[in-house]
């Protein structure tokens, strides 16, 4: 009989997502045994993943890895793993911006950051995308603080904010903010946008799709038609992005766009790549809000948006609220160079201690 190990790790909300986070010394050193006590952890694969601790849902089967870097003008190094529910898959190929909400009180809290009286900064470097954020943690008394005014949609009540500040996200996947050189293709016979500014991301009108742009996520997912069509794009985009075969790649995503409803620069319908966001990603509303900023882009079409140089707020909406992007960018004809993106998130420490997972996902010493 093999006994269960146990792993230290914490369960934390970050933004709209939920995962556990690690310190990276306490995983196992080789990826293939790492990623099996992973999927032990979360009781993958399974769709309840009801023998784990996952959530049964993309947003909920995530995984942070922290450890301290030895970078220049990094504190942490983060390295998001996204858990499949429904295969026994774990992959690395895109960052999560909800989950880095709850990077910087990680690290705090694991004495990996000291924590100053008032406020602390903590430089993060995204090991997915080789980019740095820039998150600022409440920490009164050098504790951190999980309670505030601050409210985002897709979240309950209210908690501390946490802003997040991105330097050099601008094509950090695929190599430029426009990876085919244009602000619009035509693919799979459908005009868009490809874009990437923390995320890859293509974005096309809902109604090249079929639809109105503003039903549920749930009624988007069960239209076989709609699925087809945005996954022959997603397939057909990703080599011009220079992603190659994306086939069994969570990149990139596919962002459906109709007028805005709710006082907001554009509405968005966003495929995972196969499951409909009940909001959006962190770095998926910066690519879409960026991408409203192009001169000729799908985006800026449906948004009516005039791209101008300077700092501009844009709200994003989303099935479950909007989202607040602030860009500073220069605009320069049709070239648009991305000087600053941020945003607000919120995250709350759930629970800290081991998880356990069956001795023979981790055999080694």
């Amino acid at each position: 009989m093999t006994a269960q190990r146990a792993v230290r790790c914490s369960v934390m909300r970050g933004g709209t997502s939920k995962g556990l986070y690690f310190r990276a010394e306490d995983l196992p050193g080789d990826r293939a045994t790492r990623d099996a006590v992973l999927l032990a952890a979360m009781g993958s694969p399974d769709p309840r993943e009801i023998d784990g601790m996952g959530g049964a849902h993309p947003l909920t089967s995530k995984v942070a890895v922290v450890s301290r870097s030895t970078r220049p003008g990094a504190d942490v190094d983060y390295l998001f793993l996204q858990v499949w529910p429904d295969r026994a898959e774990v992959s690395d190929s895109q960052s999560c911006g909800n989950l880095l909400a709850g990077v910087g009180p990680f690290a705090i809290e694991e004495g990996m950051v000291d924590a100053a009286d008032g406020a602390t900064s903590v430089r993060i470097y995204m090991e997915n995308t080789r980019s740095v954020a820039v998150a600022m943690v409440e920490t009164p008394g050098g504790q951190v603080r999980y309670d505030g005014d601050a409210r985002i949609d897709g979240v309950p009540g209210t908690h501390a904010p946490v802003p997040l500040e991105f330097l050099d996200v601008a094509g950090s996947s695929c190599g430029a903010l426009l990876p085919t050189g244009r602000p619009s293709d035509v693919v799979s016979g459908v005009r868009v946008t490809c874009v990437d500014n923390g995320m890859p991301v293509v974005c096309m009108k809902a109604a090249d799709a079929g639809i109105t742009g503003y039903e549920d996520p749930a009624t988007i997912e069960s239209d076989a038609s709609v699925r087809e069509l945005v996954e022959s794009v997603r397939l057909a985009a990703g080599p011009t992005m220079g992603l190659g075969d994306v086939s069994a790649k969570t990149v990139p995503k596919v962002s459906l766009l109709a007028p805005p409803r709710h006082g907001g620069v554009v509405s968005t319908r966003t495929f995972i790549p196969h499951r409909v966001h009940e909001a959006i990603g962190v770095f998926g509303a910066v690519s879409v809000a960026t991408a409203c900023l192009v001169p000729g882009s799908v985006a800026a079409e449906v948004a009516g948006a005039v791209a101008r140089s300077g700092r501009e707020l844009l709200d994003v909406e989303h099935p479950t609220g909007f989202f607040t992007v602030e860009m500073d960018v220069e605009v320069d004809g049709q070239d648009v160079r991305v000087r600053r993106a941020a945003l607000l998130r919120t995250a709350r420490l759930l629970m800290r201690g081991e998880v356990l997972v069956p001795g023979g996902a981790w055999e080694g010493p």
